[in-house]
């Protein structure tokens, strides 16, 4: 097929996907499209013992060694609001992170390579992961083993603030390591006219929220970065009664892993100290969740090459402080990862997220070119 005919194919495979999301562990029906696309093209299936997800090998005419490209291929449990003819068919679910994006980029990249599979000096993996979304989804990957063999590993995320045609590669940290927190704090409920007879987890977390605050801006250096954020409360029934509980959530983000441990034990002292003196029984929950994503400088090297040679435009980005579980990966091997502009106009886990489809068989020729300059 000619270069519009390869653009509308890739552009039919991201609709497709896009009109028919499924959520993490569930991408049943999102794993057998794939299994075909890939079946069409005559690749190989690797075997799993995962539920969701496909892998398959593209071994080249040339020994060599085996590298790896992966895309994420879960969605959102989010009702879409782009009105778009291809939106979301399945009410509350939406591809509101380009997740479609990266997978139909991968399987235009799975063309490129089997067109000139003869000429590849080694193994190109294909790896389409699930669960992403849940930030567990790599550590099921490498249990699995398609992680073994592999000596690199790259992967892409769109970006909706970069135009299309611009690509942010660079060395060292680029998202973040991400923690969750779950704080429950036990009081003492009375009737509101008599607050001298209950120990108010309302007034503790008000004070719990506020000193929290003091763990990034006095304890975490200002040449580093942190975010702590309180995102839910729950606690109350009515406008005249205390309440005996109160519940906090919220999240951590840091990009170094001593900053990391020391916000975790300052938040635990803080959330203590707090709870005793408002004479409140305290529950915390702490969640780990992906480690800082960290490139290889070898790697990030070579492929920012093969983007130049794409005629991409490549910036250094500043790092993000959102997650992404394909930093567990990079803890294996040495990899990079990538933001793909895509121009849109709203940014990732939003209602009306959408992404500029001409970007798409950029995206593909840019995995293939990378995958194709690690193994020469």
């Amino acid at each position: 097929m000619n270069q519009q005919e390869f653009e509308t194919f890739l552009i039919s495979i991201r609709r497709h996907l896009h009109q028919y999301p499924e959520l993490s562990k569930q991408e049943f029906e999102t794993t057998r499209s794939i299994e075909g696309w890939l079946k069409e093209l005559n690749i190989p299936i690797r075997n799993t013992e995962l539920e969701t997800g496909v892998f398959a090998d593209i071994k080249g005419g040339k020994p060599g060694p085996i590298v790896a490209i992966r895309a994420d291929i879960d969605a959102l449990p989010i009702e879409e609001k782009t009105g778009l003819p291809y939106a979301s068919k399945i009410k509350g679910i939406m591809h509101a992170c380009g997740h479609d994006f990266h997978t139909a980029a991968l399987i235009g990249a799975a063309h490129l390579l089997k067109e000139n599979q003869s000429q590849l000096n080694g193994t190109v993996r294909l790896i389409f992961q699930p669960a992403e979304e849940l930030g567990g989804g790599a550590k099921y990957v490498i249990e699995d083993g398609q992680l073994d063999g592999v000596e690199a590993i790259i992967g892409l995320h769109n970006k909706p603030d970069l135009p299309v045609g611009t690509i942010g590669i660079k060395e060292g940290p680029l998202m973040a390591a991400v923690d969750r927190f779950h704080i429950v704090l036990n009081g003492k409920g009375s009737h509101a006219a008599l607050p001298q007879n209950s120990h108010d987890p309302i007034v503790a977390a008000g004070q719990l929220i506020t000193a929290l605050q003091t763990v990034v801006s006095r304890n975490v250096s200002p040449l580093q970065s942190a975010v702590l954020s309180v995102t839910k409360i729950t606690g109350g029934s009515t406008w005249n009664v205390i309440p005996g509980e109160v519940s906090l959530e919220g999240t951590v983000r840091t990009f170094d892993p001593i900053v990391r441990e020391e916000v975790k034990a300052r938040f635990y002292s803080i959330v203590n100290s707090i709870a005793a003196a408002f004479t409140q029984k305290v529950e915390i929950h702490w969640f780990s969740g992906p480690p800082p994503l960290v490139n290889h400088q070898s790697v990030t090297e070579i492929v920012e090459g093969a983007a130049i040679e794409q005629s991409l435009n490549v910036i250094h980005p500043e790092p993000s402080t959102a997650g992404e579980d394909f930093s567990y990966y990079l803890l294996h091997i040495p990899g990079t990862f990538a933001f793909f502009g895509t121009n849109g106009k709203e940014d990732w886990h939003h209602p009306a997220f959408t992404v500029d489809e001409s970007a798409l068989l950029k995206a593909a020729y840019f995995l293939y070119a990378s995958a194709r300059k690690l193994l020469d």
